[in-house]
């Protein structure tokens, strides 16, 4: 796997900002020494040219770097609990809770979802996305709740993609959403791409994007705020989250794409309902309740 490539926009806020304060903030999972070293090594570029750590970015300024490579990860059994909705000997569908990480990552090495299936299944899990991804067929947000599906053979692995690819996969969610959408039900046919401004963000645009299709329609209605089903056709990442905030409507507690919500340590968002056809040939769908801390929004909301 090369190195990604990135190029991006200096927004007005950065304005004045130090070059390797700036690019701390893009890369937070390397330290400032290794960050110092790809300004050094070139890795780097200023409109093109050399840059100097020390160098204060303008607005609209165009910063070209690498991001190397990560270090392989030994990604070891955990002993951690998971709630498994359903398994047999092909797949699983686990309903991960709110602040888990889906799999390793240089942020996140231990801890995660895949840490706990290794425990679980030992090594029967698919090996198509490799060692730092056994068995993950499709990833909800740290910060999201719900169902996910986990593939235990290879067979299993290029069934579930394949629906995922055709959009014959079923994914459901429930949100609540700052303010209401008028029309209340309808279709978000945007596409979405990476940030110019910043590599960790997505937001909807027409330059290196791909498309991506979201269903919703709301539930309920409160005082500055809905609950909202959602309905996913395509699957980007962030989707919900970038297309909300694309029409007026961010997630409550999403401070990425919104702001944060008083008790509430990221989104209310949760991947309620998945529906797939088992490499056996027999639809399953399988349905998820509400956990406890959107239970206790709702409740607040409704007062």
């Amino acid at each position: 796997m090369s190195a990604e490539v990135f190029e991006l926009i200096v927004s007005e806020s950065a304005e004045g900002t130090r070059a390797d304060k700036w690019l701390a903030g893009q890369l937070p999972e390397l330290s400032r020494s290794r960050i110092e070293a790809l300004i050094s090594e070139g890795k780097v570029l200023l409109n093109g040219g050399a840059v100097k750590k020390s160098a204060r970015l303008k607005a609209g300024d165009a910063v070209h770097f690498e991001l190397p490579e990560p270090e392989p990860l030994d990604v070891k059994p955990q002993d951690i609990p998971i709630e498994i909705v359903y398994e047999d000997e092909q797949l699983l569908v686990v309903n991960k809770p709110k602040g888990m990480v889906v799999h390793p990552a240089p942020g996140n090495p231990d801890g995660t979802l895949v840490n706990a299936l290794l425990f679980h299944c030992g090594r029967r899990l698919s090996s198509i996305n490799g060692v730092i991804r056994p068995g993950i067929v499709h990833r909800i947000d740290k910060l999201t709740s719900g169902l996910l599906m986990v593939a235990k053979t290879d067979e299993a692995h290029r069934c579930l993609a394949a629906q995922i690819k055709d959009h014959s996969f079923t994914r459901e969610y429930r949100a609540v959403v700052c303010g209401s959408f008028d029309p209340p039900s309808g279709t978000v046919d945007a596409p979405i791409g990476r940030s110019r401004y910043d590599r960790k963000k997505m937001c909807v645009t027409e330059q290196n994007s791909k498309p991506a299709v979201t269903h919703y329609e709301t539930l309920e209605r409160y005082a500055g705020y809905s609950l909202v089903r959602f309905t996913l056709e395509t699957g980007r990442t962030h989707q919900i989250r970038v297309h909300s905030a694309y029409k007026g409507h961010p997630v409550l507690g999403d401070e990425v794409y919104g702001r944060a919500y008083k008790n509430l340590d990221g989104q209310c968002l949760h991947a309620k309902k998945v529906g797939f056809v088992h490499p056996n040939g027999e639809y399953m769908e399988f349905d998820s309740p509400l956990p406890d801390y959107f239970e206790q929004v709702l409740k607040d909301m409704r007062k």
